[in-house]
């Protein structure tokens, strides 16, 4: 017989963020960032006051300290990902967060967030590509910022910071890197702007400024990482051979090698990568990633791409109870989206299917508590995280392959409109 759980009550309104949360913030950022620098220029700001969204890059923990300084003296609301309140529901309630499954399109959300802004007049920071950056460089960010922004009638800060993806990648997160941190804070949409334009017109303006590059800071600016585990586990988003094409690459301390080919690369102590013999397709490890996204959107293009795998099934229950093993099922990813399917431990049968078209992209964890490789698929009512138990390093693939399929289903299906539309 399973087991009933109080389930999460999504509809239940986000808190007025805390008064203690403004002196808890300062020493935050003192144990946080000040290490590492920590230091805020702020752009475009003379006389802004909430209420207004802010707008940030994610890499690590050090974000949060970054922008609750940086929003300082203000108090701020926080959309925060559900798994983040399991221990921890006080808390992030007390803070001013509240629940947010992600890739999924809840207008409780949207509701939540209009409160924090129109009702409480406060500020409400989120982080648009809802995930860590997986190699230093920006990932498609939600489409509907502007209707948000527009519905709220307030300015958009840009919260960009520098070095924090360098510290601790999401690849190999320690021991941290010794690398210098610092932040943009820049309004970008001001308010009579959020006014005066169209949800388009403010959406293109927040994706033309969303752009960065860690790898490419850190080698015009010189900043040396001579930690010896520098490349340590980075083959987890540098997955595929440029020399072979070959699905087998491994990682220790400084090097990456290709087990099917024997090729061998070296990452130097300014994020560059040398082959160690013949030609180095690629010195720029974001040039490599972005190479491993194209061959992924031409084999979904040429209807070739479909993974298959048995997993291990977590559920999160509730913030109390958070995650239970459920069982093991076969999960399959291809132009249909992802299904999930199989019969638990407790003898319930389990399906999820989550079509192309509603899922724009997926969010994965290396080595998530220490559990392994997971991915993290969600309903508008449940999170699950699956664990692939025999594919080799396939999260990376699987990131890049549901955007791929997102894509290129939408598109097929706008073209089949406006060719229905014209006869």
């Amino acid at each position: 017989m399973s087991v009933r759980y109080k389930k999460f009550d999504m509809a239940k309104p986000p808190q007025k963020p805390a008064a203690w949360t403004v002196p808890v913030a300062k020493l935050l950022t003192l144990f946080l960032s000040k290490p590492y620098g920590g230091k805020i220029r702020k752009i475009n700001c003379e006389g802004l006051k909430p209420p207004y969204i802010v707008l940030s890059t994610h890499a690590s923990m050090i974000d949060f300290a970054l922008a609750w300084e940086a929003i300082r003296p203000y108090k701020t609301n926080w959309i925060i990902s559900i798994e983040e309140f399991i221990g921890k529901e006080f808390l992030l309630r007390q803070v001013g967060g509240f629940y947010k499954r992600k890739f999924t399109s809840d207008i409780i959300v949207v509701k939540h967030a209009l409160t924090c802004l129109k009702k409480y007049g406060d500020v409400l920071t989120f982080y648009p590509e809802a995930r860590f950056s997986l190699a230093g460089v920006n990932e498609e960010i939600d489409g509907a910022i502007g209707k948000l922004v527009k519905a709220a009638g307030c300015p958009v800060v840009y919260l960009s910071m520098k070095g924090n993806f360098l510290v601790s990648p999401q690849w190999n997160k320690h021991p941290k890197r010794k690398v210098p941190v610092s932040a943009d804070f820049e309004q970008i949409v001001t308010k009579e702007q959020a006014e005066d334009l169209t949800a388009e017109e403010i959406q293109k303006i927040i994706e033309s400024r969303f752009h960065y590059n860690e790898y490419e800071w850190q080698y015009e600016n010189k900043i040396e990482i001579r930690s010896k585990y520098r490349a340590h586990n980075i083959h987890k988003i540098l997955y595929r051979c440029p020399a072979c094409g070959e699905n087998r690459m491994t990682s220790a301390y400084t090097k990456v090698k290709c087990e099917a080919c024997g090729k061998e690369y070296e990452m130097d102590v300014y994020g560059r990568m040398h082959a160690l013999s013949g030609e180095t397709e690629f010195p720029s490890v974001p040039d490599w990633y972005r190479w491993e996204r194209e061959c992924v959107n031409e084999e979904v293009r040429e209807g070739k791409y479909r993974f298959e795998d048995e997993v291990r099934v977590e559920k999160i229950m509730n913030t109390s109870k958070g995650f239970v093993p459920i069982g093991k099922a076969k999960l399959t990813h291809d132009l249909n989206g992802f299904t999930l399917h199989g019969v638990m431990d407790d003898g319930s049968e389990l399906t999820l299917h989550r079509d192309p078209e509603t899922m724009r992209s997926c969010h994965i964890e290396y080595n998530y508590r220490k559990r392994g490789d997971a991915l993290e698929l969600c309903t508008m009512n449940d999170t699950y995280f699956v664990y692939p138990l025999n594919a080799y390093n396939p999260l990376t693939k699987l990131h890049f392959a549901t955007e791929a399929v997102h894509g290129f289903v939408k598109e097929k299906k706008e073209k089949e409109r406006q060719k229905h539309e014209n006869f």
